[in-house]
Parts: C-alpha cells; structure tokens; sequence
C-alpha cells in the first residue's frame, strides 16, 4: 500500500513560510495616520500619500489611499489634488499600484506596517530620511506633515507631528 499526500498551500500560509524566511533582526517601519471626525456639510474621505524622501536623491511612495475601485479608473483623476506627492513622485507611477494603493480611510487612527528589504519600503541605504504624509481632501483642504528619521533607526526610535485641519497625530515607530 502507498500512501501520498498533498500539501496546498494558500495564500495565507504562504505569508507565514514567506516570514518565517525573513532575516530575524528585520526593521518594521509603523505609520499611524489619525484621519479627524470633521463636522462639515459635506464630507468626503481624503485622498492620502506617504512616501520617503532621503537628504538627496528620489522620494519613494510607500502608500497611497484613494477612491481606486471607481469605474473606468475616475479615482486616478484626484490623485494631482495631493500636490506635494504628485510633484515628487506621484505622476510617474501606474495605477493602481500593487502593494502601495489603497482605499480611502475613514476618521480614526489609520496603521499601517512597513517591513525593510520586501515591499513599498524596500531597502534603504544608511542616512537621514524623511516620512511625508500629505492628505487632501475635495470640497476640503489640504495638510502636508514631514517627520525626521535616521536609518538604520535606534531600537524605540520614534517620530510624531500633528496635523490641524485635514490630518491629526501621525506618528512613525521602529520595531525588530
């Protein structure tokens, strides 16, 4: 008698092998965006940009929260609204962007996790950088907040600024 087994890997497990191959002292970059609550006549959630700017060189976007599951692509045609983003590195990207494009997000605080060597963060080269979070929002304004970090960062390392209209706290913490 011969006995065979079949082992079906989904796409879930493959996260975890896919993590459990990843270097054990690997840096994770936290972001925590807080979108406020405003009381206006109309609301309309805000198109939301991230990316990284070293002292000299390319600015990287890390993530990018927008209408992007509109009909015929409509949601791109806002995405120049998030001016800052959009000079530095918005106009030359293909949407939507895999691993970096995201719906718009409600009021609240917002996280999102960023590993080093794999996805939007990639590898970063030791130096000063800073993590721009730019939001803008139709019928609204727009907010553009810019925080410091150094890279490789020290274990606890942390970096907060507050926005005052369109943005609230926006904090970037570093983990192994």
């Amino acid at each position: 008698m011969q006995l065979s087994h079949r082992i079906v890997l989904t796409g879930a497990t493959l996260g975890v092998v896919g993590a459990l191959a990843a270097p054990a002292a690997a840096q994770t970059m936290d972001v925590t965006v807080t979108i406020p609550r405003l009381t206006v006549a109309e609301y309309h959630r805000p198109y939301v940009a991230m990316w990284i700017e070293p002292a000299a060189g390319a600015a990287r976007t890390i993530a990018v929260w927008y209408d992007f599951d509109m009909k015929n692509n409509e949601g791109t045609k806002w995405l120049r609204d998030v001016r800052q983003w959009w000079r530095a590195s918005g106009r030359t990207m293909q949407f939507p962007a895999d691993g970096i494009t995201g719906a718009t997000r409600a009021p609240g605080a917002q996280k999102i996790s960023f590993t080093a060597g794999r996805g939007p963060l990639g590898t970063l080269a030791p130096g000063q950088y800073t993590l721009v979070v730019e939001a803008a929002r139709e019928v609204g304004g727009r907010e553009l907040l810019r925080l410091p970090f150094a890279w490789p960062p020290k274990p606890g390392q942390t970096a907060r600024a507050a926005g005052t209209t369109e943005l609230g706290a926006v904090t970037v913490a570093f983990r192994r």
